[in-house]
């Protein structure tokens, strides 16, 4: 499994890259490997401010649902369009073009927070 070191990573198994005060969301390989096949990816929560650990949208895979938890709190600035029609962009490149949401920063300081991709594999046991 793949866990970039440059990004940043959230108990709750998502990821945050940093660009600025701006930052992309997803989920980690080792989630979608878990949830198995992606089918949709529902975000109802763009153009609104999130707070850390609130659920800003679900993900469906083939045998289940799962909430997505918001790393940190920001405003939910753009939603990935391209899984409209390729939720499966989760699962093929979830660090890449399977980014899920785009976030303006609000707290600088959550990052702080967040775990290095050391610690994240700590916590699933890689």
């Amino acid at each position: 499994m793949n866990f970039p070191e440059n990004l940043k990573y959230s108990s709750d198994h998502e990821w945050v890259k940093v660009e600025g005060n701006e930052a992309f969301i997803g989920i980690s390989d080792f989630a979608q490997s878990e949830l198995g096949e992606i089918v949709f990816v529902d975000i109802t929560s763009e153009g609104e401010k999130v707070d850390k650990g609130a659920i800003f949208g679900s993900i469906e895979a083939v045998k289940t649902v799962s909430d997505l938890m918001m790393p940190i709190t920001g405003e939910v600035i753009e939603v990935n369009p391209k899984l409209d029609d390729e939720p499966e962009l989760v699962n093929t490149d979830p660090y890449g073009e399977g980014w899920i949401i785009k976030v303006s920063i609000e707290d600088e300081a959550e990052l702080d927070e967040l775990l290095s991709s050391a610690d994240y594999k700590a916590l699933i046991g890689q």
